[in-house]
């Protein structure tokens, strides 16, 4: 089970800093838009948050509630633990 939850860490702080990545080249490019360099890491970061963020999601559930589909009888998004609160 150790290895499942390094696993899991490590996917998240990945998610984690994809993330912050491209919102940070985001807001750069607001401003500097034609920034080639700038461009070509916006889509390298972004790619690889798609890429952690669908591997994360296939093995431990949705990362954000828009990515969660209901069952049609309980709302069941909050019965399990949010992400950050799951230990070993």
């Amino acid at each position: 089970m150790l290895k499942a939850t390094v696993n899991r860490d490590d996917l998240l702080r990945r998610v984690q800093i994809y993330a912050f990545s491209v919102h940070e080249a985001h807001l750069f490019l607001d401003t500097h838009p034609t920034d080639q360099a700038a461009l070509a890491y916006f889509n390298k970061y972004n790619k690889l948050l798609e890429e952690a963020t669908e591997e994360f999601e296939k093995q431990f559930g949705p990362l954000r509630v828009l990515d969660y589909e209901a069952p049609a009888n309980k709302w069941e998004w909050v019965s399990e633990p949010w992400p950050w609160e799951m230990e070993a």
